[in-house]
């Protein structure tokens, strides 16, 4: 399970180091495309597959599937991590993301997502008030 906010850097060719302690689940691969909100998600190799298989379940007359099986999976960048860590995003990516040198990488359960700084803060600075709204949406019963 990823956890966490981290807080890395883009170098100049586009690379991202992962943050430590995602580094061994993301070992094996990783697939990265792109996210709701304008952010990158990052699966691992044997999540992306799960993912992928749901996809392909839906059948072919189903809209909405077609229309999101097409942008996940054309948008999509499998790679291996060096040993350093590091992964590159590919121009397209990082131009649907806004992403800059300032990013902000943070665990979301089965996936880790990459986010320009600014706008992961301003993505904060709008949710945050409804957090306690969301959560008995989210959470029936609560925790």
């Amino acid at each position: 399970m990823f956890l966490g906010t981290h807080t890395p850097r883009l170098d100049d060719k586009g690379r991202l180091i992962l943050p430590a302690k995602f580094r061994d689940e993301l070992a094996g691969g990783v697939v990265i495309t792109k996210g709701q909100e304008r952010c990158l998600y990052v699966f691992p190799m044997p999540e992306f597959q799960r993912i992928a298989e749901q996809l392909r379940a839906q059948p072919m007359t189903h809209k909405a599937a077609r229309a999101y099986s097409r942008v996940f999976f054309a948008s999509a960048h499998d790679e291996v991590p060096d040993k350093q860590g590091r992964v590159t995003i590919p121009g397209h990516l990082r131009s649907y993301a806004a992403l800059d040198r300032d990013l902000v990488v943070i665990g979301a359960s089965t996936r880790v997502e990459i986010w320009d700084r600014a706008a992961w803060e301003a993505y904060l600075a709008e949710s945050e008030d409804d957090f306690a709204d969301i959560s008995e949406g989210v959470l029936p019963g609560g925790l």
